[in-house]
């Protein structure tokens, strides 16, 4: 042993302890923050707000009993709308993904029964009255954990939409043919990895559901 093979030691330890320390702080910092990645989908018949010239498709993954997609609804599709839907820069899909009630084992699935009424909404009057409707459902929003979302109660509030065939709506919700097509978004949903609502996709690669990060997005698409 010389006389400089301690310090050296120490060192070496040293040397050790703060890579650790830094890998931890690496592998914390991924697991922290939802993995961006990309999806191709196809967007046949998906509701969406915009022109249909519209250059850059921004999608965003929803289910109508989620509190976050209600916040999302109420502080960045606003900005979104008055800066690239009103002004034909992009279409902004609803991709429906009614997954909470199942999450919260509740007694019935309104998470699919709200994507259900939504769809037969836009069957009887296309993306202006699915819009519309998609609306009324986030303010009428009920707590996730109970099921608030019933036929009856989306009856009632699909009366709020002036210009809808009530009985035809009715007949749609009660009969569920919608119900495949929401289950053929939900299959998309799961193929693109998506963890947990609301995601955005712009022009199929994932971004932060926040203006600045989404406006990025859309401005490096262009």
């Amino acid at each position: 042993m010389t006389a400089n093979s301690n310090p050296n030691r120490m060192f070496l330890v040293i040397g050790t302890l703060i890579a650790a320390v830094l890998i931890g702080l690496a592998v914390f910092a991924i697991q922290g923050k939802p993995a961006q990645g990309s999806a191709t989908f196809d967007l046949t018949g998906v509701p969406f707000a915009g022109q249909d010239s519209a250059p850059v498709d921004v999608v965003v993954v929803e289910d109508f009993k989620c509190p976050v997609c209600k916040n999302f609804e109420e502080t960045v599709a606003p900005e979104l709308k008055t800066k690239y839907v009103d002004t034909g820069k992009i279409k902004q899909y609803s991709l429906l993904w009614p997954f909470l009630a199942e999450a919260r084992s509740l007694s019935t699935d309104d998470s699919k029964l709200a994507a259900q009424a939504a769809m037969c909404v836009y069957d009887q009057g296309g993306n202006d009255a699915f819009n519309a409707f998609k609306a009324i459902l986030f303010r009428a929003q009920g707590d996730e954990n109970t099921v608030w979302a019933t036929k009856s109660r989306l009856k009632e509030l699909a009366g709020n939409l002036e210009n809808l065939d009530q009985s035809k709506f009715a007949t749609c919700l009660d009969s569920d043919v919608t119900a495949a097509r929401v289950d053929a978004m939900e299959a998309q949903v799961n193929k693109a990895r998506v963890t947990g609502t609301p995601t955005v996709f712009v022009n199929g690669k994932q971004t932060d559901a926040t203006v600045a990060d989404i406006s990025a997005a859309i401005d490096a698409a262009k």
